[in-house]
């Protein structure tokens, strides 16, 4: 599931990437709004990783999410962080009820496509949110990416079967309902009226690097993160990687 969005060691490390895509979205959204405090939704947000630093940032985010306890490690976390984070209960598919038309200007969409019962609706209503010139952060489950990790762990009939199978699961054990390819993302976006931009790779390398000699080496996690940018946009290695990252915009 999601990975948490702190500020040191390997979780860090793993969430590096679309931080930085984010960081360059935000910095482009406020030039052209002028307003240094932009309208987040975090649609899955859970517990407040990727929440809680964007309301540090000074920017006014809500979390939906389904999980009451969730919601409530949201509301923990975000008062030890002296912020201020809006949770409301509910799943993707139901932003269109819980939330205004045109009310963000950015929409994170974490780890939640994987889970939805129609990715396509899902999308569509985080595009009703959206202002003219929003932009939804999509992070998602690769099969390559997985396809590697199961014959890494001795799995090899369940590595054919992420690469045999059109959700890119490998099996019924799997805790993820269905995983995407880069243009399979870019076909969900551009159906659901988005313009496709930066395509990433998220943990090309760190899941396959024992964290002891992340967490154990001076300097090790910063050399890491230059390796995982420089892999993000490698046109082979940027295929392989755990989770792809996807930013679309609303024209």
């Amino acid at each position: 599931m999601r990975a948490e969005g702190v500020t040191t060691g390997t979780p860090a490390v793993r969430t590096a990437v679309v931080w930085d895509a984010l960081r360059s979205m935000l910095a482009e959204r406020t030039a052209a709004t002028g307003r240094e405090s932009l309208d987040i939704v975090d649609a899955g947000g859970g517990t407040g990783g990727f929440a809680v630093p964007l309301a540090a940032l000074g920017h006014a985010v809500t979390v939906v999410d389904p999980s009451p306890d969730s919601l409530a490690a949201l509301e923990r976390r975000a008062k030890e962080k002296g912020v201020d984070v809006r949770g409301l209960q509910g799943d993707a598919a139901d932003l269109g009820e819980l939330l205004d038309r045109d009310c963000a200007d950015l929409v994170l969409c974490h780890s939640v496509l994987e889970y939805v019962e129609d990715p396509i609706s899902a999308l569509t209503a985080v595009a009703t949110l959206l202002r003219r010139g929003g932009a939804v952060s999509v992070l998602a489950a690769n099969p390559v990416g997985s396809a590697i990790h199961r014959a890494l762990s001795g799995q090899f009939d369940e590595a054919v079967a992420v690469l045999a199978d059109p959700g890119g699961t490998w099996g019924d054990r799997d805790p993820t309902p269905r995983r995407f390819a880069a243009d399979t993302l870019v076909e969900l976006l551009t159906a659901t009226g988005f313009v496709v931009g930066a395509i990433h790779g998220v943990r090309v390398f760190t899941d396959l690097v024992p964290s002891r000699l992340v967490d154990g080496e001076p300097g090790a996690a910063q050399a890491l993160v230059a390796l995982e940018q420089a892999a993000s946009t490698h046109p082979v290695l940027r295929d392989i990687a755990t989770q792809l990252h996807v930013l679309g915009h609303r024209n």
